[in-house]
């Protein structure tokens, strides 16, 4: 599943990056597999469970930006990554998550017009 959701994310951002090159959107690596080394390095400079997958960083429709969870079904989010997007939504952030190339062009496409 987490290759799935990984083909999703960089088939996503790739079509974004060639629709709009002109935005910044970029991905947070939180959920890799690591060695206790470094993730204990990554933790300490400031890792925190639950970040969503990708940022795009553009204001627009009273939001500061838009953090996007790609997931593939029937993959939930886990309560970490409710606590962070409820958090940034409280924050202005609009948040969405997706779980199709379509939901993510839909979303990235109604954030932008």
């Amino acid at each position: 599943m987490k290759h799935q959701e990984s083909n999703l994310q960089q088939q996503s951002v790739k079509w974004f990056r060639y629709a709009y090159p002109k935005f910044i959107i970029f991905a947070i690596p939180n959920g890799s597999q690591r060695n206790v080394i470094t993730a204990s390095i990554l933790k300490a400079e400031g890792v925190l469970s639950g970040v969503s997958d990708l940022f795009l960083m553009e204001p627009r429709k009273g939001f500061h930006g838009l953090f996007i969870e790609m997931k593939i079904k029937p993959n939930k989010t886990t309560k970490e990554q409710d606590w962070f997007l409820q958090a940034a939504h409280q924050r202005g952030y609009k948040c969405a998550i997706c779980y199709s190339f379509d939901e993510f062009k839909n979303e990235i496409e109604n954030y932008l017009k």
